[in-house]
């Protein structure tokens, strides 16, 4: 049975590169029927903190990533990682040197093994030196501990990033000196900046949490990561978590280095955003304009599902949204100055406004097609293009010069706060 794992360390939130990492090694055991198992790499008890651990774990839920079995801590380990230790001693392997433990390592030997992502890839132990186990000050050293816990989870295969590809032989030297098979190993290509570099807050946030807060949906999150480094076939690019559990084949994985394209997060957030139903939107949309400070009881449900169709095949994030409809929910919206200034500080613009107020008060249909023929009508009798009545009236209801459709809006704002705000901008 296929056994993986995932080891995050509570020092910090979870980073993107790790969030992938998580992903691949869940679609590994998801794909193969076999078991996705959660290690609390938490030896550095002075950094590590229980609100980091639970914003992983948090985080790892919102992705959609569950997991089997109960998750182990290292830091409640320490007393099996010293008798393992002292064992390799008693056997010769090792030896002490004052409080820490140190595994001797063999000279001249090559190690090699079959990378699942790589191929075969192989290093010579004269280019390792003895390898620290327990460190003076009692807390394990990183490939020691791990090797002990995998051997005690049964892992199988072990997927992770390149970066740990130097740990790999030191470990293979402990698995040997415990008796234990090494599992198979693959190593994932970093995620790098659109540039090339490392990458880091300048091409984007690199935590989870904070991707979630912007407004972006785990099924996007997820497709996106998915396609750093592995590819669905035909040019596809848009994949549901579902139906890459049934395809996902980690040979399919590319070696090479995978770039994080903000931009294309968020057209494919757009995308997801789109499709789905206004009804599933709702409650993200409330959770949003909630933490914006808006009031959101200032419409019913009813309306706000209205308000959220005008605007989901424009907002590319939740929190775009906010800032795009803000008008709806407060008549103290965010407001263009440049457009105030182009359309509506004229005198004949203001005459336009006031008019159409006018226009549009006096009938009983307030309805999107209506108000259009209204407008048009004007257009056509004041000799007046229909942009000259609808760019004013545009930003003196919402403050902005684009959004969703005008008449469409008004419809949705009601015939009060329509004229409230016309009659406001004419005077």
């Amino acid at each position: 049975m296929v056994r993986v794992r995932f080891a995050p360390s509570p020092t910090g939130y979870l980073h993107i590169g790790s969030a992938r990492t998580a992903l691949f090694n869940w679609l590994y055991a998801r794909h193969d029927n076999g078991a996705f198992i959660l290690r609390i790499e938490d030896t550095d008890r002075a950094r590590s903190e229980k609100r980091f651990l639970e914003e992983i774990l948090s985080s790892l839920k919102w992705l959609g990533l569950d997991w089997d079995e109960e998750p182990i801590y290292q830091s409640k380990r320490f007393e099996v990682y010293r008798k393992a230790a002292e064992d390799l001693v008693k056997a010769g392997k090792a030896y002490r040197e004052g409080e820490a433990y140190i595994f001797k390592v063999e000279k001249g030997r090559t190690i090699e093994f079959e990378d699942m992502i790589h191929g075969k890839v192989s290093f010579n132990t004269d280019e390792i030196k003895d390898q620290v186990m327990i460190k003076s000050d009692g807390s394990p050293a990183y490939n020691f501990c791990c090797v002990i816990d995998d051997v005690f989870l049964k892992i199988t295969h072990i997927i992770r990033g390149d970066d740990h590809l130097s740990n790999t032989p030191k470990q293979i030297l402990f698995y040997e000196a415990l008796g234990a098979n090494p599992p198979h190993f693959g190593h994932m290509p970093l995620i790098m900046g659109m540039d090339g570099a490392k990458l880091s807050k300048r091409h984007g946030g690199v935590a989870v949490e904070e991707y979630k807060k912007d407004g972006f949906l785990p099924e996007a999150m997820v497709n996106y990561l998915l396609l750093l480094g592995w590819s669905p076939g035909e040019n596809r690019e848009v994949i549901s978590l579902k139906e890459a559990v049934k395809i996902f084949d980690i040979k399919d994985m590319k070696g090479v280095q995978a770039k994080f394209d903000i931009q294309k997060l968020t057209w494919l957030n757009g995308e997801y955003i789109v499709s789905k139903p206004e009804r599933e939107l709702l409650p993200l949309i409330k959770e949003k304009l909630t933490a914006a400070g808006k009031d959101v009881n200032r419409v019913n449900d009813d309306k706000l599902l209205k308000i959220i169709g005008l605007y989901k095949v424009r907002a590319k994030t939740l929190s775009e949204f906010v800032s795009m409809a803000d008008y709806f929910f407060s008549d103290d919206y965010a407001v263009d100055e440049k457009g105030v200034e182009k359309y509506l500080n004229s005198a004949s613009s203001k005459d336009i406004l006031r008019e159409f107020g006018d226009r549009i008060g006096n009938t009983e249909d307030f309805s999107a097609g209506n108000l259009e023929k209204e407008c048009r009508r004007m257009a056509e009798e004041k000799k007046l293009k229909a942009s000259q009545i609808i760019h004013p009236t545009r930003v003196a209801l919402s403050g902005k010069t684009a959004g969703a459709g005008l008449f469409e809006m008004m419809e949705v704002l009601g015939k009060e706060t329509v004229l409230k705000r016309l009659r406001k901008a004419s005077s």
